[in-house]
C-alpha cells in the first residue's frame, strides 16, 4: 500500500499529535514526520521515542515543505497558531486539526485567514488516555475510534480524500457530519458528563463531612467521577469554546432534573419509573447499536460465517421468539388500559427498535429481561410526540405498521430506518393511508423516511390489496381503529393474521369474513399477558438443517403453527421431509407444537402458489432444500421476495451458482435444479435470512462455505450461531 503524502508536520505534540505522528509512521502514512511544539522537552523526547522523525527548529521552513499540517494544539491556541503559520502556508498544503470545538476553532480560522481556506479540513478525533504528553502516545489510539470530520462548502475535495484517507490509515471510523451539529452533539455527550463530573465532585468535596463522602464512594460514584480528573484547564478552554451547545444541552438537562426532583418530592412513582426504564433501555439499545452486533464486532468490519462442510442436526431446541407477535405485542400493550405482561419476546434489534420507540412516545415498558417485558399501557390515545425521529432499524414490519398507528394521532412524527431498510418500498402503505384521510410522505422513489403529519381526521374504507401483505394489511386496520366507521381489508390470498389475533386477545372486536377482516373504530383494548411461542421462520433453517443433512434427528420445541404461517411445513412435506407435530396447543391465541425432524431424501416439486404467501420469509432457505433435492424445484407468484432486506431470488441465485447449482431467477421466482453443492465464498448482502440459509447448507457442501456481511443475522435471531453450534453445526464468527 503506498503512502498518503511525503511529508506531515504536526504542531503540538502531546497525546494526540504524538498518536498521529506514531501511527502514520508505522503504518506506512506518510514519508517524513515533523514535529513542532512549544515545549523543547516535548520535541526531543518525541524523537527519542521514534514518534517524529525530526524536530522542526525553522518553523517557517517546516511549514513550506510540508504535504499536510496537523494542528494538535488546545483551542485556546488554535487562533495564536493559524496565525504564526499563516503567511508560510502554501496554496497546496493541507491543513487540519484535532481540536473539540468545531464552531470556535472554524470561526478562527476565519479571522485568521479573511475567509476559511479551502485546504483547511477541520476534524475532531474522539479517542483519548488518561495520560499525556508524548510520552503516552500511542500507534492505535485511533483504532476503531470515531472521527469526525467537518467540512464546509468551499473544502477543497483533494484536501478532505487526503485527510480521510490519513486517518483510515490509523484504523480510524472516519464521519463527516455538519460544524453546528458536531458542536451539538459533543456538547451532549462529552462536555456536558465533564461538566457534571467537576461540579459534583467540587459540590461534595465542599460538604464538611467529605471525607465520609468519598472514604465510602461506591464503584458508580468513582466510575462518574472519573473524568474529573481530566486537565482543568483544557476543559476550561472547551466549555469558552463551545458555550452556546453547552448551555443549550445544559438546559435540557436542568429541566429534565427539575421533574425528577418533583417527582421524588411529591412520591411520584411512575415517573420515576419511567425515565429509569427510559434511560436504562435507551443506553442498552443504542450501546448494541453502536457497538456493531451481537457478535461484538464493530460496524465497519465485515462479519463473516465460516461453516466446515458436512455434519448432521442432532437434539432439542427452542429458537427465538416470533419477530412478528414480539412486535406486535409492544404495540397492543402499549395501546392498551393496564399492564400487559409478555413472556418470550425476542431480544433482537428490531423488536428492541420497536420497544425503545415506545419508550421514546412517553410509554414505561420494564425490561427485557430473559425475554420477559412488562408494558404500562397509556391506552389509545396516550402517546405522547418523540423529540425527535423514531428509529425502526432494519424493521420493515415495524415501519410498515407503526405507519398505520401513528396516522391516526395527534402529533407529527417521522420513521427513518437503518441503511437497507431505507431503501425499501413504503408507499404500498402511503397510498391506502392517504385514502383514509391520513398526511404522509415518502422519500424519493417511495423509501423512507417517512414523515406522518398529526391530528387529521381518518375514515374508514374498504381496501382491496392489490399484492397480499399482512403488513400493509395490518397498517390498515391499525390506522381504522382511529377512523371513523367500519374499516375493510380484503386479501388476494392469505397472509399471517397475528394481528387480528392479537387485538382479539386485547379486546378489541375483529370480523373475519372469508378474505375480508374488518374494524369498527373509536374502541378499546385491555391489557392481557402474552406468551410468544418461537418464530417458525427462525425454526425454518433448522428444519431445512435436519432435512438435508443424512443421520439427523432434531425436535424443535414451543413452535408457532398459525395456518397463516406454515406453509414452510407443507412445501417441505410435499417434498418428501419427515416431519411430525406433537403437543399441538392453544397459547394466548395462537397454535403452537413441538416439531420433530428426521432426515429424509427430499425430491424437486413445483411449489403451489397458494402457499407462497404463507412461506415467504422461509424461502432462502427452501431454496438450499430446492439445492439438495432430487430433480427440479419450481418457485412462482414470490415477487414479493425481490423487494425485502435484498433482493432475495438474486441473492440466492447468484449464491447458489457460486456453490455449482444450476439455478435460473425468474421475475417472479426461480427454476433449481438439485444437485452437489462446492465450497466457496458468497455474500449475503447484509440479508440475515441469506446469509442464515447459505451457513446449513455447508451441512450438504463439499468444501468449506464463507458468508460475507452476516452481521445483521443478530436482527432477527440473536443467539442463531450458539444453537447451530449446539446442534452440530460447525460454523465460526469472524471479521476480514
Amino acid at each position: 500500500m503506498s503512502q498518503v503524502i511525503d511529508r506531515l508536520l504536526v504542531i503540538g505534540l502531546g497525546l494526540i499529535g504524538g498518536s498521529f505522528a506514531l501511527g502514520l509512521k508505522q503504518r506506512g502514512g506518510c514519508g517524513r514526520v515533523v514535529g513542532y511544539d512549544s515545549c523543547r522537552e516535548q520535541l526531543v523526547e518525541g524523537l527519542r521515542l521514534g514518534v517524529i522523525d525530526e524536530i522542526a527548529e525553522d518553523l517557517q521552513r517546516a511549514v513550506g515543505q510540508a504535504d499536510v499540517v496537523m494542528l494538535a494544539v488546545p483551542v485556546k491556541a488554535m487562533e495564536r497558531v493559524m496565525a504564526t503559520i499563516n503567511p508560510w502556508l502554501s496554496a497546496s498544503t493541507v491543513l487540519t486539526d484535532a481540536g473539540s470545538a468545531k464552531g470556535s476553532v472554524v470561526e478562527v480560522a476565519r479571522r485568521v485567514f479573511g475567509q476559511v481556506p479551502s485546504m483547511f479540513v477541520p476534524g475532531h478525533p474522539i479517542a483519548g488516555s488518561e495520560k499525556s504528553g508524548v510520552s503516552a502516545s500511542k500507534s492505535d489510539l485511533f483504532l476503531r475510534h470515531k472521527v469526525i470530520l467537518t467540512p464546509l462548502a468551499e473544502t477543497d475535495r483533494h484536501a478532505l480524500r487526503v485527510v480521510h484517507e490519513l486517518w483510515d490509515r490509523l484504523g480510524a471510523e472516519v464521519h463527516h457530519m455538519e460544524v453546528r451539529r458536531h458542536d451539538e452533539v459533543l456538547a451532549a455527550t462529552s462536555h456536558l458528563p465533564h461538566l457534571l463530573a467537576f461540579s459534583l465532585v467540587d459540590t461534595l468535596a465542599n460538604d464538611r463531612e467529605n471525607r465520609d463522602i468519598f472514604r465510602y464512594a461506591a464503584g458508580g460514584f468513582r466510575d462518574f467521577t472519573r473524568i474529573a480528573a481530566s486537565d482543568p484547564m483544557m476543559w476550561h478552554d472547551i466549555f469558552l469554546a463551545n458555550r452556546k451547545a453547552t448551555l443549550d444541552v445544559l438546559d435540557e438537562f436542568t429541566a429534565g432534573l427539575a421533574q425528577l426532583r418533583q417527582a421524588i418530592d411529591q412520591a411520584d412513582g411512575d415517573t420515576l419509573l419511567g425515565v429509569f426504564t427510559r434511560a436504562k433501555s435507551a443506553r442498552d439499545h443504542f450501546s448494541k447499536i453502536l457497538s456493531g452486533t451481537a457478535y461484538s464486532l464493530p460496524m465497519s468490519e465485515n462479519v463473516i460465517f465460516k461453516v466446515q462442510p458436512g455434519g448432521r442436526v442432532q437434539g432439542q431446541i427452542r429458537v427465538a421468539g416470533d419477530k412478528s407477535i414480539s412486535h406486535r405485542s409492544i404495540m397492543l400493550g402499549a395501546l392498551s388500559e393496564g399492564v400487559t405482561d409478555v413472556e418470550g419476546f425476542l431480544e433482537g434489534e428490531d423488536a428492541l427498535a420497536t420497544l425503545q420507540a415506545f419508550r421514546d412516545m412517553g410509554v414505561v415498558i420494564e425490561g427485557p429481561a430473559q425475554g420477559r417485558v412488562r408494558i404500562h399501557g397509556v391506552g389509545m390515545h396516550g402517546l405522547k410526540p418523540a423529540v425527535g425521529p423514531l428509529y425502526m432499524g432494519n424493521s420493515g414490519t415495524a415501519m410498515r405498521l407503526f405507519s398505520g398507528l401513528l396516522a391516526g394521532q395527534r402529533f407529527d412524527s417521522e420513521l427513518v430506518g437503518d441503511e437497507s431498510l431505507n431503501k425499501r418500498p413504503m408507499e404500498r402503505v402511503a397510498k391506502p393511508l392517504r385514502r383514509m384521510g391520513a398526511r404522509i410522505a415518502t422519500a424519493e422513489g417511495g423509501c423512507p423516511p417517512i414523515k406522518i403529519s398529526g391530528g387529521q381526521a381518518l375514515h374508514a374504507i374498504d381496501y382491496e390489496m392489490p399484492m397480499a401483505s399482512a403488513q400493509v394489511k395490518s397498517c390498515v386496520l391499525f390506522a381504522g381503529l382511529y377512523s371513523e366507521g367500519e374499516t375493510r381489508v380484503t386479501e388476494p390470498a392469505p397472509t399471517r393474521d397475528h394481528t387480528e389475533r392479537m387485538l382479539s386477545g386485547f379486546g378489541y372486536p375483529v370480523v373475519r369474513n372469508g378474505a375480508t377482516a374488518s374494524v369498527q373504530g373509536g374502541g378499546k383494548m385491555v391489557a392481557t399477558h402474552i406468551d410468544v411461542p418461537a418464530d417458525i421462520s427462525s425454526a425454518t433453517f433448522f428444519m431445512v438443517a435436519a432435512s438435508i443433512a443424512p443421520g439427523s434427528d432434531l425436535l424443535l420445541e414451543h413452535v408457532g403453527i398459525n395456518p397463516t404461517r406454515i406453509g414452510v411445513i407443507n412445501i417441505l412435506r410435499a417434498m418428501g421431509a419427515d416431519l411430525t407435530l406433537s403437543n399441538e396447543r392453544d397459547v394466548g391465541g395462537e397454535p403452537v407444537a413441538d416439531i420433530r425432524v428426521r432426515y429424509a431424501r427430499l425430491k424437486g416439486i413445483n411449489i403451489p402458489e397458494d402457499q407462497v404467501p404463507l412461506a415467504i420469509d422461509e424461502f432462502p432457505a427452501l431454496f438450499v432444500a430446492a439445492a439438495c433435492a432430487e430433480g427440479t424445484t419450481v418457485l412462482t407468484g414470490a415477487e414479493e421476495l425481490r423487494v425485502k432486506e435484498s433482493d432475495r431470488i438474486q441473492a440466492m441465485v447468484d449464491g447458489l451458482t457460486q456453490l455449482g447449482i444450476s439455478i435460473e431467477g425468474t421475475s417472479d421466482g426461480a427454476i433449481i435444479q438439485g444437485g452437489r453443492l462446492q465450497g466457496g465464498r458468497v455474500d449475503s448482502l447484509g440479508d440475515h435470512r441469506i446469509a442464515m440459509s447459505f451457513a446449513i447448507a455447508a451441512l450438504c457442501a463439499e468444501g468449506e462455505i464463507v458468508v460475507d456481511d452476516c452481521a445483521n443475522v443478530a436482527t432477527s435471531f440473536p443467539n442463531f450461531v450458539e444453537l447451530a453450534k449446539q446442534v452440530g453445526l460447525g460454523v465460526r464468527v469472524g471479521a476480514s
